[in-house]
């Protein structure tokens, strides 16, 4: 793991596969650190070549915590959204777009296949839009376009009154992953309720890589801030694949559709089975759509990229260690994080 240093922030970030593999960057949802992407995803990305770097957004993980910022009214601003009038918080997801092309300027990466869960789907849309040559491809999963209609913004309640249960404190390990066991238990893959079991090794990863119930609201109130995002995706080039699960019962289906209805020429691909997680049993097969759908991008055209004022240009080139994973048995067939957005009341831990 290495400290890359971008936006005057400090994040923890790793990388795994070839280092001279096309680079790929994988992006984390609302409130959970990159611990939580499943090591047999990021491995068989790793195997079909890519160098696949992962991080923690800010005020997540082990990346910088802005606890100097104020806790915005969480409740406020989700009653402010409702009513279609201005959020305001430390924070939008602009910025969190210009973090994450800053690490790639800290790590030397001029151009990446992009792609993000949930929130972090969010954040690669604003990456996409702002910064057009800087992505090879976009991939943006069980997300949404900030469209704020009842049937994109709203999941179902049961799921939204999930990932508002108020998470126990973040030293109790092991309190922290019986709460994600609950929570994914309800907003996770009901195709797949017998590999809820095997995540707990994840969740204990999360545990003590840290939950940080204060970033995680001024996360989802840099969400509700940055609004609707359809003028921005209308202006996307980048080759764009929208997956989302067709049992979400967090980000509807709908909301999916909606992103690659105003993405121009993107595809949209439900995945049977799938809620708002990344089920085991699906990890080969979702890794292998990302895959073919990067291979048959078309490369931005740009013979050198300029580094992004975001970054702290290193002085010499960012030494990463590589991340082993495990190998993933290439017969298995194919979590990502609750993202409450506009639908909760009180933040949890997805």
């Amino acid at each position: 793991m290495a400290v890359i240093r971008s936006n005057g922030l400090d994040f923890d970030v790793d990388v795994h596969g070839d280092p001279a593999g096309t680079p790929l960057l994988l992006i984390m949802g609302l409130g959970m650190p990159s611990a939580l992407w499943p090591d047999e995803f990021v491995a068989a990305l790793a195997r079909e070549g890519f160098r696949v770097i992962t991080f923690d957004n800010r005020d997540s993980g082990g990346s910088t915590r802005l606890e100097g910022a104020p806790t915005p009214n969480v409740r406020r601003a989700i009653f402010r959204s409702l009513l279609r009038r201005p959020v305001s918080g430390p924070y939008t997801l602009d910025d969190m777009a210009a973090d994450t092309v800053g690490i790639l300027d800290g790590l030397g990466v001029g151009q990446a296949h992009v792609v993000g869960a949930s929130m972090g789907g969010m954040i690669g849309q604003m990456v996409a839009a702002r910064f057009p040559q800087r992505v090879l491809s976009l991939t943006s999963i069980m997300s949404n376009s900030g469209n704020p209609a009842r049937r994109y913004a709203f999941g179902k309640w049961k799921a939204l009154r999930a990932v508002t249960r108020p998470p126990p404190p973040p030293d109790d390990y092991a309190a922290v992953v019986d709460h994600m066991v609950f929570v994914f238990g309800v907003i996770g893959s009901p195709g797949f309720r017998d590999d809820l079991p095997t995540l707990r090794p994840v969740f204990e990863r999360v545990a003590r890589r840290g939950l940080y119930r204060e970033g995680t609201e001024r996360q989802l109130v840099a969400i509700l801030s940055t609004g609707d995002r359809r003028p921005l995706l209308a202006g996307i080039r980048a080759p764009t694949l929208v997956l989302h699960g067709a049992d979400d019962p967090l980000v509807p289906p709908a909301a999916g559709r909606d992103s690659a209805a105003n993405i121009p020429g993107a595809r949209f691909e439900l995945v049977p089975g799938m809620g708002h997680d990344f089920p085991p049993a699906l990890l080969t097969q979702l890794a292998g759509r990302i895959a073919g759908h990067c291979r048959a991008a078309t490369p931005v055209a740009a013979a050198h990229v300029a580094p992004s004022p975001v970054a702290a240009a290193p002085a010499a080139p960012v030494e990463v260690p590589v991340a082993e994973h495990p190998a993933v048995p290439d017969a298995r067939p194919e979590p990502a994080q609750a993202e409450v957005a506009r639908q909760s009341g009180q933040t949890a831990t997805p």
